[in-house]
């Protein structure tokens, strides 16, 4: 494979050009397995040293959506507590434990993180990570509803208590209702948000 193929304008379009934020969804269940593969593309997405920091706690219970509720923001609960799946898009403190899978050509890549503040690494990798899934989810027919308006300690402590997770931001997935949606905000130009030196 070669990077001179590009994708048809019909996947540009699903992907980014028509693609929307969603604040209300379609009453439609989302499968696992729809979510594992979801995942399986989202793996593949570069990260520094291929180090993959990102980990995902996919909401879909009844129960587990209540233990998730009181830790959000006022303004994200309806649409939280409607949307088919919630992902919590985490990262590893620990992730560094895995390189000497994911990074196996560079043995002593484990020293190059542990036992360091990795604080920009993990925002950095884990944040690509959370939009390489959003762009997997796009791909696959799902649509997204990306916030940060949660209470990151809460989640962490109903979640991931115990464990290196850190909560990053969360992101609902499902059917977009497009009959609740608001005209597409402007983007800035090129020349508002780019040089080229």
């Amino acid at each position: 494979m070669t990077n001179a193929k590009i994708i048809t304008d019909e996947a540009l379009d699903l992907i980014f050009r028509e693609a929307r934020t969603f604040y209300a969804w379609q009453p439609k269940e989302v499968s696992d397995t729809l979510l594992q593969a979801v995942y399986e593309l989202a793996k593949l997405g570069p990260t520094a040293a291929n180090s993959q920091p990102m980990r995902v706690v996919f909401v879909k219970s009844k129960d587990a959506k209540e233990k998730l509720k009181p830790h959000l923001d006022a303004g994200n609960v309806d649409k939280t507590m409607a949307a088919p799946v919630t992902a919590i898009i985490a990262y590893d403190e620990g992730f560094y434990e895995q390189m000497p899978k994911v990074f196996p050509h560079a043995p002593g890549a484990i020293d190059w993180y542990k036992g360091k503040d990795n604080a920009a690494h993990l925002l950095r990798n884990g944040s690509l990570g959370g939009a390489y899934l959003m762009l997997a989810a796009r791909a696959l027919g799902l649509d997204c509803g990306p916030m940060s308006g949660f209470s990151n300690a809460g989640v962490d402590k109903a979640f991931f208590d115990g464990t290196g997770w850190k909560s990053n931001f969360i992101c609902n997935l499902g059917y977009g209702d497009t009959s609740k949606q608001y005209p597409r905000s402007p983007r800035l130009t090129f020349d508002e948000a780019c040089k080229i030196l």
